[in-house]
């Protein structure tokens, strides 16, 4: 932990680092100066201490910027996340925490960041739909861990379903449908191709309606027979038991099932996420495909979370530092709206309110076993087409493919970020 007086020396010897007029030699990098100071700031936060918070905010804020290397952006996002828990606190003026000093000695936070970085601008940006599916396209479109986890996917349900004439898939979360293609595709070359139909849930109906009749004219093209049925689905316990109940009448006698849940399980609570996989497991799919963050963004302690959230997050911006140019627009479109809205959600939020509740593959895979599902092992063709995929598509030596219990693993350097694995 780090005492005013360290503070002060902090911020001299960032402004050291960061001006080239006057070179000095330091045996700690900028990078893991900053990183020590992000967490020495939300050490304050976790004690209370918001006037040292402010003052290390201040800091961080002049040595970041959305737009220099990947650690002052990484830094730059942090920061606006961290200014956003203090925010909050001193919005509530009482809290279980904040009861521990009264709200009119909390310093107002949002005069330590620029104005572009104030809290409420930030939330309509993230609540802003087409911003946020936007960044969601320009990341399937410059780095390979969407096209991974759904090619990966794919070839998982197309393998479990061979031989099958009627094909139905429950995609959760199933957003703009982007996965799917490559598999109707792949379904309409079989002779005779099988019907297939698509339940795709989501919380915008105008969005699934349009990805719906998107699919229907790309399979009207490939001459596959095809329906898509959109549910509105809710993150909520009466939302969900209300779905399945009348899934499970709807699903036909003679479809085989394959449930999809890409990105999709860690927004559900450890309450909620037992019975969904026991609920799963009664529609008796032939395969549940499954792929998901390769981090533990859900402990319940905030310090913890913070940590692993830096470190996952450093690693994903190191990716794009490395693989895009500087001025890219859709970098700076991923690394503000979507990760920063990820970011913003694990560090400011609480309980109920947060989303991004990620775990690891190990956490996934003990709750799946006490669900009653065992691991399907992903085939070597799957593989070699994870491999091709990088190597005609991302030819980065820093992206690193890994089997481990039968699941596929992609990561930058030697850090796994995205697990992909099927059951029954």
């Amino acid at each position: 932990m780090f005492g005013s007086e360290q503070e002060e020396s902090s911020s001299q010897h960032l402004n050291m680092h960061f001006d080239h007029q006057h070179p000095q030699q330091s045996f700690t990098s900028p990078s893991i100066h900053m990183r020590q100071l992000l967490i020495s700031c939300a050490e304050h936060i976790s004690r209370c201490d918001f006037y040292g918070a402010h003052r290390l905010i201040n800091i961080l804020s002049a040595n970041s910027s959305h737009c220099g290397d990947s650690t002052e952006r990484l830094v730059h996002q942090f920061n606006k996340a961290l200014n956003l828990r203090l925010n909050r606190y001193a919005a509530s003026g009482a809290t279980s925490t904040s009861n521990l000093m009264p709200s009119l000695l909390i310093p107002k936070i949002s005069a330590a960041l620029p104005s572009s970085a104030g809290s409420s601008t930030t939330q309509q940006v993230f609540d802003d739909e087409s911003v946020v599916q936007s960044a969601y396209l320009s990341l399937n479109q410059i780095t390979p861990f969407i096209r991974f986890t759904h090619l990966t996917a794919n070839q998982a349900i197309l393998e479990s379903v061979e031989g099958h004439h009627a094909i139905h898939i429950l995609d959760f979360n199933i957003m703009h449908g982007v996965q799917w293609p490559p598999l109707m595709q792949a379904m309409a070359e079989k002779f005779p191709p099988p019907m297939l139909r698509i339940t795709g849930t989501g919380d915008n109906l105008s969005i699934l309606r349009r990805t719906g009749d998107r699919l229907a004219k790309f399979a009207h093209t490939l001459g596959l027979r095809f329906q898509f049925h959109p549910v509105l689905l809710l993150e909520n316990e009466e939302s969900i038991s209300s779905f399945f109940n009348s899934f499970a009448t709807y699903l036909e006698p003679n479809e085989t099932l394959a449930v999809n849940c890409v990105l999709y399980l860690h927004r559900l609570s450890r309450e909620r996420l037992s019975l969904f996989l026991h609920q799963i497991k009664a529609l008796n799919p032939r395969v549940l495909t499954l792929a998901e963050r390769e981090a533990n963004h859900n402990f319940p302690i905030f310090l913890q979370r913070f940590v692993e959230a830096l470190d996952h997050y450093t690693a994903l911006f190191d990716s794009l530092e490395a693989t895009l140019p500087p001025n890219s627009r859709q970098r700076i479109e991923v690394e503000q709206i979507w990760f920063g809205r990820e970011i913003s959600d694990i560090v400011a939020a609480e309980g109920d309110g947060r989303r991004e509740r990620h775990e690891r593959f190990r956490a996934w895979e003990l709750m799946l076993r006490g669900s009653g599902f065992h691991n399907l092992a992903l085939s070597p063709f799957a593989l070699s087409q994870a491999k091709l995929l990088l190597r005609l598509h991302y030819p980065s030596e820093g992206y690193k493919l890994d089997i481990l219990n039968d699941s596929f693993f992609l990561g930058w350097q030697n850090q796994h970020l995205f697990s992909v694995s099927s059951w029954h």
